[in-house]
């Protein structure tokens, strides 16, 4: 169980991750934000596969006014196949190569490019295309991220920088050696447990 806190202290995110064969891992998590103008909820389920790329992701998202719901399949063929529920059936897109996907406030889903190229462990540096959902509107769009490794794991401190550029913006992230985000400056902090 994993839980974030935002920086500005009006949203969390918590996560159960379920580890599976190899760097394949299923997540269900849920983010709540307080906005001036009414916050949000927002549930998901993530399922990632063996080789880390991402196969499933259903999110759900609910303001005063409305819910809305989203599903995202990678096909073996890197096709991705979006349904939002409302009775239009699936859209087809291959999302210009991209194997990832940014949720909104989320600094889970910017471990899976981190985990899958092995940032943590080894430097390098991607720019990437990924499949960005906004929340609470889950639209989806196809945008450009660069991760590259600030520093790699540490031993002593469990823990690797990895720098993020999307567009202006820019932060240096702090992972674990599951390569799990602890600390996205301007996002969000890991929790840590409560000492007995």
């Amino acid at each position: 169980m994993l839980t974030w806190q935002a920086e500005d202290g009006h949203g969390l995110e918590g996560v159960r991750m379920i580890p599976g064969h190899g760097g394949g891992f299923r997540a269900l998590g849920r983010l709540v934000r307080v906005e001036p103008a009414g916050g949000f909820t927002a549930s998901y389920r993530l399922v990632v596969g063996e080789d880390g790329t991402l196969s499933r992701l259903s999110v759900t998202s609910a303001t005063a006014e409305r819910e809305r719901h989203l599903t995202i399949n990678r096909t073996d063929d890197g096709i991705w196949l979006l349904d939002t529920g409302s009775g239009g059936g699936s859209s087809r897109d291959d999302s210009a190569g991209a194997l990832d996907v940014d949720l909104a406030y989320s600094p889970l889903f910017n471990t899976l490019p981190i985990r899958r190229l092995g940032l943590h462990r080894e430097a390098a540096e991607h720019t990437l295309p990924m499949v960005y959902v906004s929340l609470p509107d889950l639209e989806v769009r196809v945008v450009e991220q660069t991760y590259r490794t600030v520093s790699v794991l540490d031993e002593g401190s469990g823990q690797a920088e990895i720098g993020f550029r999307w567009g202006d913006f820019a932060a240096d992230l702090v992972v674990d050696a599951d390569a799990v985000v602890t600390t996205y400056p301007g996002l969000a902090r890991r929790l840590e447990p409560a000492t007995s």
